[in-house]
């Protein structure tokens, strides 16, 4: 039996990431107005009290402003933008490994985390995601959402939405996930900085895992390690890649 159990995400933050993930697919342009408290307390079974919370967190993220006796609209991102808010295609080499040097940082804590606080159905969802990414791997198919969705799994299963959070925005901001060809000159997948070579993916594979069989052993510091040298290698992978770009 598990005696670390995750925590349920927090109701606020169930409706910033509704709201949040509309704004990034679209569904919601700059200019449009959120939809008013009440349908926002109905649609996610919620009090006022909770959907006022999320507003001020997406306020204070820049997604949205109140303007008082209207309603919330969205806004339109800055002029050039933060670095976590760019596109992968606009991502340069450089800030890719910087990217990555914070990653090794985050998610081998998150791992160390996920290890002592994983449930059963996150390891579930983890195994899904690497038995699909080797299904796809071999059958040559692009394998960047399970890649993403692995490393998304152990986030969650760390129980802080906030590493998820930033694990999102480091995903948007250098994996292009919803292209088709994967190019090893426009992108760039978590693991992974060569995706189209199928030794580097069987090299991913291997990595993710050490990774979650330490996970699923309850083991911390293997967790820690396996995720340091997977990302230390892909931080050496994409250098090598860009060197020979160059």
């Amino acid at each position: 039996m598990n005696e670390n159990p995750v925590r349920a995400k927090s109701q606020p933050q169930r409706v910033v990431d509704g709201v949040s993930e509309r704004i990034r697919h679209g569904a919601l342009k700059p200019g449009d107005r959120v939809p008013p408290e009440p349908s926002l307390m109905r649609e996610f079974g919620v009090s006022r009290t909770v959907v006022r919370e999320a507003m001020s967190r997406l306020q204070a993220s820049g997604l949205v402003e109140t303007r008082q006796g209207i309603g919330t609209f969205v806004l339109a991102p800055p002029a050039g933008g933060s670095l976590l808010s760019v596109s992968a295609h606009d991502v340069q080499d450089r800030q890719k490994l910087a990217m990555l040097e914070l990653r090794i940082s985050l998610e081998s804590e998150a791992a160390s985390l996920a290890a002592m606080r994983r449930s059963d159905e996150h390891l579930q969802a983890m195994r899904t995601a690497l038995d699909t990414f080797d299904a796809q791997r071999r059958a040559g198919s692009s394998t960047i959402e399970a890649d993403y969705q692995f490393h998304a799994q152990i986030a969650a299963a760390t129980g802080n939405e906030y590493f998820e959070e930033v694990l999102r925005n480091l995903g948007n901001a250098t994996i292009a996930r919803r292209e088709g060809a994967e190019d090893p000159s426009s992108t760039a997948r978590f693991g992974e900085a060569q995706p189209a070579l199928e030794s580097g993916k069987a090299i991913t594979q291997r990595e993710h895992e050490a990774i979650y069989d330490a996970i699923r052993r309850s083991d911390p510091a293997a967790a820690r390690a396996a995720m340091f040298m997977h990302l230390s290698n892909s931080r050496e992978r994409l250098r090598a890649s860009a060197e020979t770009r160059a």
